[in-house]
């Protein structure tokens, strides 16, 4: 079992991220584990991401306040407003951006795989 307690999560360097606090809850620095690792974002009010693809499928839950989500696939644009609870699951590829539109902060847990391993 690795525990991470939530003041001790390590903080971590996301490019693309803006006004935003990112920590590891488990997987790489924050303990050893073998199919996927998960973060936490705080994210300030204005805070964002660029609209960027990845190679795996992630998937967001909002533990706090409203974040929009904008999606492109296939040159087609969707947003939507998650609250609290809500979650949302991202294809691989598929471009996604995360912006915080309030006045209050908002904190969004995320969960993806490991990038497949290079032969």
């Amino acid at each position: 079992m690795n525990i991470t307690r939530f003041e001790a999560a390590p903080e971590y360097k996301a490019p693309n991220h803006f006004d935003m606090k990112c920590l590891r809850l488990q997987g790489h620095e924050a303990g050893a584990t073998q199919a996927l690792w998960m973060g936490v974002s705080q994210i300030q009010p204005g805070g964002h991401t660029g609209l960027d693809g990845s190679p795996v499928e992630k998937h967001y839950v909002v533990l706090e306040g409203e974040v929009t989500l904008v999606s492109e696939l296939n040159g087609v644009i969707t947003e939507a407003v998650l609250k609290v609870h809500d979650s949302a699951c991202f294809a691989p590829g598929e471009k996604r951006q995360l912006v915080n539109k309030t006045q209050q902060q908002a904190s969004i847990l995320l969960a993806m795989p490991y990038p497949p391993a290079r032969t």
